[in-house]
C-alpha cells in the first residue's frame, strides 16, 4: 500500500494559527483519522507514528499542534480549567470544519484523549470511534505528584532543551501545562458525566507502569461503556506509541479496520 506524501499546512481555529500535516489516504474506503497530542505534545512530537499508522491502515491521517503547542501561536494567557472542553467543543469541530473531515477515528493520548472524550460525549455522532492511549477522566494523586515532579526536572535538567524540538516557545508550552494541572481549582476537573452519552467503539490502551495515571481511569470509562475495549501494555509508562510501538501501532490498527463499513454521507 503506498501512501501518499504528506502536507504541511496551517489553519486558523477559534482565531488561533494551529500548525497541521495531513498524511493523504491510500484507500478511499478507510476512515479519516484525526490525531489529539498529549498536554506537552505537539504535531513533531508523535515523530513518525501518524505516518506509520496511515500506512498501516489506509486512512487520511491529520495531526495538529494546538493553541500554544508546537509552532502553532504562541499561549499568550493562563490556562482556564475548561481548556480541554474550550478545545472539544470549539477548536475542533472549526478544525473538521475546516479540512471537510465528518465521522473521524479519533485518537487521542493523555490530554487529547480527554478532549477526544467530551468531544464524543458533546457530539454523539460526530465521531466515527475513539482511540485512547492513558485517557484521564479526574484528577488522581499520582497524577499531580508526577507533574510537580516534572516541574523540578524542568527547572534542575535540560528538559527545556530536549522539549525545544519541538515547541517553538517551549517556556510558555511548559508552564502552561503545569500551572493549570497544578493549580488547586484544578483537583475538581471531572469529565464522566460526557462518558454515558458516547456512541462509538472505543479502544483504551494504557501502560501497567503509567506514572501519570492508574487503571482507574479505564475502570471509570469502561463501567459508562461496557463495551469499550482495553488494551494493558506490560513494560510500558504513559506513551504506548513511544514505549511500546509495534505492539500499539498494531492493536490501532486492528481495531480501525475492524470498524464496520459506512454508507456513503
Amino acid at each position: 500500500m503506498t501512501q501518499p506524501a504528506a502536507q504541511f499546512e496551517s489553519v486558523i481555529a477559534d482565531g488561533k494559527r494551529l500548525e497541521i500535516l495531513w498524511h493523504a489516504p491510500a484507500s478511499a474506503s478507510a476512515p479519516t483519522i484525526v490525531m489529539l497530542h498529549e498536554g506537552l505534545g505537539s504535531l513533531t512530537h508523535w515523530r513518525d507514528f501518524p505516518r506509520r499508522l496511515a500506512e498501516r491502515t489506509g486512512s487520511g491521517v491529520l495531526v495538529y499542534s494546538r493553541y500554544g503547542h508546537g509552532n502553532s501561536e504562541r499561549l499568550a494567557e493562563k490556562r482556564p480549567v475548561s481548556y480541554m472542553h474550550r478545545e472539544a467543543q470549539v477548536v475542533l469541530p472549526a478544525v473538521l470544519q475546516l479540512r471537510g473531515i465528518e465521522r473521524p477515528v479519533l485518537v487521542g493520548h493523555s490530554d487529547g484523549a480527554s478532549i477526544a472524550l467530551i468531544f464524543a460525549g458533546t457530539f454523539p455522532d460526530a465521531a466515527r470511534a475513539l482511540i485512547l492511549e492513558a485517557p484521564h477522566v479526574f484528577v488522581e494523586d499520582i497524577t499531580v505528584e508526577s507533574i510537580a515532579q516534572a516541574k523540578t526536572v524542568y527547572q534542575t535538567t535540560d528538559l527545556s532543551q530536549r522539549l525545544g524540538r519541538y515547541h517553538a516557545h517551549v517556556d510558555d508550552t511548559f508552564w502552561g501545562w503545569n500551572n493549570i494541572w497544578l493549580d488547586p481549582a484544578f483537583r475538581s476537573w471531572n469529565i464522566e458525566e460526557y462518558l454515558g452519552k458516547i456512541r462509538c467503539p472505543v479502544l483504551l490502551i494504557q501502560g501497567e507502569d503509567d506514572e501519570y495515571g492508574t487503571p482507574r481511569q479505564l475502570e471509570a470509562i469502561h463501567a459508562r461503556i461496557p463495551a469499550a475495549e482495553i488494551l494493558l501494555l506490560a513494560k510500558c509508562r504513559h506513551s504506548p506509541h513511544r514505549d511500546q510501538p509495534e505492539a500499539t501501532l498494531e492493536r490501532m490498527a486492528l481495531f480501525v479496520r475492524s470498524l464496520s463499513p459506512e454508507s456513503p454521507r
